[in-house]
């Protein structure tokens, strides 16, 4: 079945884009607004609504396929491309890609992404937005025209399978960690609280004791509020590299000793702990780092799982974290990735290397965004999956869960009608 149009529409995200070097820069909290002078090109203020863009491909039997173009909260930062602005690149959809697809058949989800990530303006790459968005899409497409669903479309050309369970949901708080643990209990979270612990003074404490009490907190809230035994999700914590800020980056030893502790405060739940370490220098010397304190762990037989995070952006990248061993876990932030068919890659490879596998993002993605990572979740079966987008918990959760059930439910009853 051909495609016959692509149509564009603006769109809103479920955050933000924050200018990250004018917040490390210092500037102040307002309520919700930052004050001060944005320093990243682009910006016209410190935090500003995050854009998107919905790209709906049209078949040639009336069919309409979409997907939604989404870049990272801190857009523009850390060698990421440029900040995504809806008016900017959707002439670059409608005078580059539009015209290679258009008349093309939907037959192949990975030729044709193939086909749109090799595209290139003035001699770069598409956006990493736009490359996620069209592959959205482009999923879609073959999905609608081929009567299967996407995750259906991912495990058929991927020789993989669709599971027959919910992959466990991951939820985060954002700074409001103690309503929104309360909220994620209510719902039953497999996985939570994420917990933003960005900051020595004040939310790792100088000697990592305010870390320490929070877990302690959230162990307590678990059992008290629980409604089922058999509940035990698993307790995520990412500190945002503040573990090595306090301990050095390299003394193995005493990050070791301080992450075993929280390790036993958490019990009777897992624990595991998202950028121990943050080495600012370089993908190798963070690569190191990281699979050092992963052997010290594992030596001592100490059950507390890393998890690989800053470095670790591109499918190239996961590949090196998981065959250096650097973590236990690899987080796969989708929207860097560029198109989904890298994240699916990404996926499937750290579960062959026994590494696993965080299919993540960001906050300020889109409902059809998390929509569609769902579908690549059933298929390729990540350890987790995030809720997103948005940190209000109940929004993103919602969003994954949801799709997650209507997989499941309709894929039982076609087979109960042997289809």
């Amino acid at each position: 079945m051909k495609i016959v149009d692509i149509v564009c529409s603006a769109g809103r995200t479920g955050f933000y884009f924050d200018d990250q070097r004018a917040i490390k820069g210092g500037a102040g909290h307002d309520g919700v607004f930052y004050v001060g002078d944005p320093r990243t090109e682009g910006f016209q203020a410190v935090r500003q609504a995050g854009e998107s863009i919905s790209v709906m491909i049209v078949l040639e039997d009336g069919q309409i396929a979409f997907g939604d173009c989404a870049a990272v909260q801190y857009s523009g930062a850390g060698g990421r491309d440029p900040l995504f602005l809806a008016k900017d690149f959707i002439p670059i959809i409608d005078q580059y890609i539009k015209p290679q697809l258009v008349g093309k058949d939907a037959d192949n989800f990975r030729e044709l992404c193939k086909m749109m990530e090799a595209i290139e303006v003035e001699g770069k790459r598409l956006h990493t937005a736009i490359r996620y968005g069209m592959s959205q899409a482009i999923l879609d497409a073959v999905a609608k025209a081929s009567g299967r669903l996407m995750c259906e479309v991912v495990a058929d050309e991927y020789g993989c399978t669709v599971s027959e369970t919910p992959v466990p949901v991951f939820t985060q708080s954002g700074d409001d960690r103690y309503n929104g643990a309360d909220k994620m209990i209510i719902k039953g979270a497999q996985v939570l609280p994420h917990a933003l612990i960005n900051n020595v003074e004040d939310k790792l404490g100088k000697n990592g004791e305010k870390l320490a009490e929070y877990i302690g907190w959230l162990r307590d809230r678990i059992l008290q509020f629980r409604t089922d035994e058999s509940y035990c999700p698993v307790m995520h914590i990412d500190v945002y590299g503040t573990i090595g800020a306090i301990f050095g980056n390299n003394n193995y030893a005493a990050m070791a000793d301080y992450i075993g502790k929280l390790g036993e405060i958490a019990k009777p739940f897992h624990l595991r702990i998202e950028g121990p370490m943050d080495c600012d220098c370089d993908r190798e010397t963070q690569i190191e780092a990281l699979a050092g304190l992963t052997r010290e762990l594992d030596e001592r037989g100490i059950d507390v799982e890393l998890v690989a995070d800053e470095w670790c952006n591109t499918l190239e990248d996961i590949m090196l974290f998981a065959d250096r061993k650097a973590g236990h876990m690899v987080q796969i932030k989708t929207p860097d990735l560029g198109g989904i068919n890298n994240t699916i890659e990404a996926v499937l490879y750290c579960k062959a290397k026994g590494i696993g596998a965080y299919q993540g993002g960001t906050c300020n993605e889109t409902d059809r965004s998390a929509q569609v990572c769902v579908h690549c979740a059933m298929a390729t079966q990540p350890d987790q999956i995030l809720a997103k987008p948005g940190m209000g918990v109940d929004e993103g959760y919602m969003i994954v869960f949801n799709e997650m059930n209507r997989i499941m439910a309709m894929r039982k009853a076609r087979k109960a009608l042997g289809k």
